[in-house]
């Protein structure tokens, strides 16, 4: 029985396989009757060069396609145009009805993307996704560092408010102590006025003598409540200084952790770091040993997992 196959031709890793009418019983690669076409299936498109006259001659013969060849002549109207010889239609029918088959089949694909549009699609949706969640994560970053500056100038701020009402406070306790001196004096006038002569003499010298003791005690008064004031106010400035110091420390070591995870994250580079034509390049060019840890376990993108594993089929 006269059978049409695939017979495998070209080098290693590289075939390139010739459609042959062969008896069915001699081996794949032995003797054949006639070679009327080539099949390549190794570039995107699958190269196909065939003999459509000589493969409807064998067909008529009685000689039978393998399956491989059988899908071809089918998609290439063979197997529909030898249906329709079968069938006693004229060359006209024939010439018509393949002509509406290769409109409905461009129109099919047209519809249905190839599998390196696939492939291109896939990689600009990862590459978009991907810009997207560094935009994101750049504005959170952004968010953080600029909460922390608020943070720390509200801090300056009520320091610098709590040293100024310090300041204001002694002031105002002198100024409202003299103010209640005058009101009594005032008020020891016009009680003054008021009362006899002799008294008022006699309570004249006996007002000298106490305002002269009153005098003196609201000198040691005032010296004492300065005296207190400005210790006061001493370990105010003090608690001050403190503080000022305990926030440069946390602000030191703050800038010191992020140096240190700026460092970390330096050292240890991920495909998590870059776009997925790049990650797809340093896995292609980087031997096997030297990318341990690379791929996280949290890469979800299909075309850098793809790479990676026909890196490790590779090796």
């Amino acid at each position: 029985m006269l059978r049409i196959r695939l017979q495998r031709r070209g080098r290693k890793k590289r075939p390139i396989h010739h459609i042959v009418v062969a008896d069915s019983r001699k081996p794949r690669d032995g003797r054949i009757i006639e070679d009327i076409g080539r099949f390549d299936n190794i570039t995107p498109n699958n190269q196909l060069e065939l003999d459509r006259e000589r493969a409807l001659y064998w067909l008529k013969e009685g000689a039978q396609p393998s399956d491989t060849v059988r899908s071809i002549f089918k998609d290439e109207g063979i197997m529909y145009e030898m249906h329709l010889i079968r069938w006693d239609k004229s060359e006209e029918e024939i010439e018509e009805a393949l002509t509406e088959w290769r409109e409905k089949r461009e129109e099919k694909e047209d519809k249905v993307p190839t599998r390196k549009e696939r492939q291109k699609a896939l990689l600009e949706a990862e590459e978009k996704e991907f810009q997207k969640q560094l935009k994101k994560k750049a504005e959170e970053e952004a968010a953080r560092e600029k909460a922390k500056q608020e943070a720390l100038a509200s801090e300056e701020d009520e320091e610098d408010e709590e040293q100024e009402t310090a300041a204001e406070e002694p002031e105002q306790e002198a100024s409202d102590t003299e103010e209640v001196a005058e009101a009594k004096e005032e008020e020891a006038a016009d009680e003054a006025d008021e009362e006899p002569k002799e008294e008022v003499e006699a309570e004249a010298q006996e007002e000298e003598s106490d305002e002269d003791e009153s005098a003196e005690e609201k000198v040691e008064a005032k010296e004492e409540s300065s005296d207190e004031e400005e210790a006061e106010t001493a370990e105010e400035q003090e608690e001050a200084k403190a503080q000022e110091e305990e926030s440069e420390d946390e602000v030191e070591e703050v800038e010191a952790s992020d140096e240190e995870e700026a460092e970390d994250e330096e050292e240890v580079q991920t495909s998590d770091d870059m776009l997925a034509k790049e990650a797809i390049s340093h896995i292609e060019n980087t031997p096997l040993d030297e990318l341990e840890g690379f791929v996280t376990e949290d890469e979800d993108r299909v075309t850098v997992r793809r790479a990676w594993d026909d890196k490790h089929d590779e090796e």
